[in-house]
């Protein structure tokens, strides 16, 4: 059953892959996925736990040995070791493990997915108003270019102020405005992807990876601003430089509809939700900062207060305007489709990840390789494929904080702002970008746009890859033979 969950992943990631050709849309095939593999896992827990790859049901099994040997002579352990071989008690046990493990990803992923939303309804509740024309009126030019190379450095820096998945909610909505023909905008959608995902990596709140990193004390925020900066921007720039040899004509601005040519919002109105709704994802990480809370708390907050000051705004306008304009009508057209699908995504690696699956590989890369740079390499690959917030989870928990003053060579490297957990920042934050489900900015721009993977994989995942290594020589040259 162990192989059967592997096989059952791989069958529902094809299916994602395949939307397209087989007509099945991929938030019903990530439900599907997810949903399965922990009902294999739960009717088959005894078996799966039994082979010792969990190491969270292993750390449970030696705690209830290490507290009865406290509480009671060491000659009854072999008695109370009959504990694990009565079938009923420990079938109740697993049950109940099983449970435990569901609750607690379940916690994880629901932040995750009320992040998301609050941070979809605040962009589109800013579209609504018409607060992105006042930006998109703003740029001028039409060549696909310029274009490309305004918006991408635009993410750059907007990810690493906000975080990439909020920034990529942004741009696409950006690019709604901009761009009419749907692969153009696919196209220039990835390309946010990738700078989205440069940007998040060099900055401690830019990605939920780093983030990881730096309150675990493992990275300091300075440092990796000063070490990562320089391999992000070559991990944007290089692809950006490739297509732009190729990359020729101009966009055309989608034909807007009556309705949409209409100003039915004052231009205070405009330039208020657009100030609001750039403060409120700018507020996210203050909130977190201050409270110490998740940040879809602070997402939330600041859509209570937008929500709230819609219903104030528009009080006094006719029942079809309230409907257009505050939030509730507006709640109407977040697409809750690509919530599901991150719901689908996010279970099915939970479910890897709890039967042990995710931990064998790191403990198999650990075994195996003994660089730190191929370790790295590996993990930014890998994270392409499933989520990399259990794989830096996994490295984070094989490889403790070393003291500074170690002797080992290679030891030296997992000390604070050690070089390892600086290049585990970089390779995680941006090697997702390789496939279009490997990142949560390219899973949200997959689900708004309906992005085809194989249409990524075609035309998009050479690119990053190619900016992924080429950052990674850039951090390498940087560390072994410049110094710094």
């Amino acid at each position: 059953m162990f192989i059967l969950m592997l096989v059952i992943f791989v069958l529902g990631y094809t299916m994602i892959a395949l939307e397209h050709p087989i007509k099945v849309d991929k938030a019903a095939s990530a439900l599907l996925t997810g949903t399965v593999l922990w009902a294999i896992y739960a009717l088959n827990a005894t078996g799966i736990l039994d082979l010792g790859f969990s190491p969270a049901w292993e750390a449970i099994k030696q705690v209830s040995v290490d507290i009865h040997n406290f509480i009671k002579p060491s000659v009854e352990e072999v008695h109370f070791n009959k504990f694990w071989e009565d079938q009923a008690e420990l079938s109740q046990s697993v049950v109940h493990f099983v449970k435990h493990d569901l609750n607690h990803h379940l916690v994880e992923i629901a932040q995750i997915l009320f992040f998301l939303l609050g941070a979809m309804t605040i962009v589109e509740t800013v579209d609504q108003h018409q607060g992105f024309k006042l930006i998109t009126d703003k740029i001028k030019t039409t060549s696909k270019v310029k274009l490309l190379w305004i918006l991408s450095i635009l993410t750059f820096f907007m990810s690493a102020t906000l975080d990439n998945l909020t920034t990529t909610i942004v741009l696409v909505a950006l690019l709604r405005k901009l761009i009419d023909d749907q692969r153009t905008r696919w196209f220039f959608a990835s390309m946010v992807v990738i700078a989205a995902n440069a940007g998040g990596a060099w900055s401690p709140i830019g990605d939920v990876t780093t983030i990881m990193l730096w309150i675990g004390g493992q990275i300091t925020a300075a440092n990796i601003i000063a070490k990562v900066f320089i391999p992000s921007v070559f991990t944007m720039v290089v692809p950006l430089i490739i297509v732009s040899f190729t990359l020729k004509g101009n966009v055309s601005r989608p034909v807007l509809a009556a309705g949409e040519t209409e100003e039915f919002t004052t231009a205070f109105e405009r330039k208020l939700l657009l100030f609001m709704g750039v403060g409120a994802l700018l507020f996210v990480p203050v909130f977190k900062t201050v409270t110490h809370l998740p940040p879809f708390m602070g997402m939330l907050f600041g859509l209570g207060v937008i929500w709230a000051t819609t219903e104030i705004i528009h009080r006094n306008k006719t029942l079809e305007d309230k409907r257009k304009l505050t939030v509730i009508g507006i709640l109407r057209k977040v697409d809750t489709a690509t919530i599901f699908f991150f719901m689908g995504i996010l279970l099915a690696v939970a479910a890897l990840q709890s039967a042990g699956h995710l931990n064998e590989l790191s403990l198999y890369l650990d075994e195996h390789l003994q660089d730190i740079y191929a370790i790295n390499l590996i993990i930014g690959v890998l994270s392409a494929i499933v989520d990399n917030v259990p794989l830096v989870a996994g490295a984070m928990g094989m490889y403790p904080i070393a003291d500074p003053d170690v002797a080992d060579a290679f030891l030296q490297s997992f000390v604070v702002d050690g070089k390892f957990w600086e290049f585990l920042a970089y390779c995680a934050g941006t090697g997702g970008s390789i496939l279009i489900i490997g990142s949560a900015a390219g899973v949200a721009a997959m689900g708004l746009e309906k992005i085809d993977f194989i249409w990524y994989l075609k035309k998009i995942s050479l690119l990053a890859l190619v900016g992924y290594l080429a950052g990674a020589v850039v951090y390498y040259v940087q560390i072994e033979f410049l110094g710094f």
